[in-house]
């Protein structure tokens, strides 16, 4: 089987476990959205954006001891900076979404928030899942093969014709 191959097969099992760890992601975003919403007067966008982050704080830890747990994690605070960057990013992208569907278009119903909300949230999943695996758990370098060494442990060399 080729490099190709096994590449595809690493790749199809990142999107799955970033998939499940997003999932369920989703599924804490929309019952604390929900769940704030029906036991508190604050307004759609601030209910969401409660929502978001405590999402944020859950993916976090699902990213980084099951999706990426084989990453470089010898930067954490780098990590940790760029993670909550870019999770800000899809925070504003999330609640843009939800914001303008409420605020510009006038759809504020129950269902019409957790339409626009799970909208949002696919948005910014797509940019998440870019920015999180090119910025934030960089994959650890390719390890180099050991030089192969001659007699007495020298490195081999090609012989040099005068």
């Amino acid at each position: 089987m080729g490099h190709g191959a096994s590449r595809l097969r690493r790749v199809v099992r990142e999107v799955a476990k970033f998939g499940a760890v997003g999932g369920a992601g989703v599924l804490v975003n929309l019952l604390v959205f929900n769940l704030v919403r029906h036991t508190t007067d604050l307004q759609v966008v601030r209910a969401s954006v409660i929502a978001t982050v405590v999402a944020i704080v859950f993916n976090y830890v699902g990213f980084r001891y099951f999706t990426y747990r084989d990453r470089d994690k010898s930067r954490r605070t780098r990590e940790m900076t760029l993670f909550l960057l870019f999770s800000a990013i899809g925070l504003v992208i999330e609640n843009g979404v939800l914001y303008v569907a409420t605020y510009g278009f006038g759809w504020n119903t129950p269902l019409q928030n957790n339409v626009f909300k799970f909208l949002g949230i696919g948005i910014a999943t797509l940019f998440r899942f870019w920015s999180y695996r090119s910025w934030v758990f960089r994959a650890l370098p390719a390890r180099e093969p050991a030089p192969r060494t001659g007699p007495a442990g020298h490195p081999k060399t090609k012989q040099q014709v005068p």
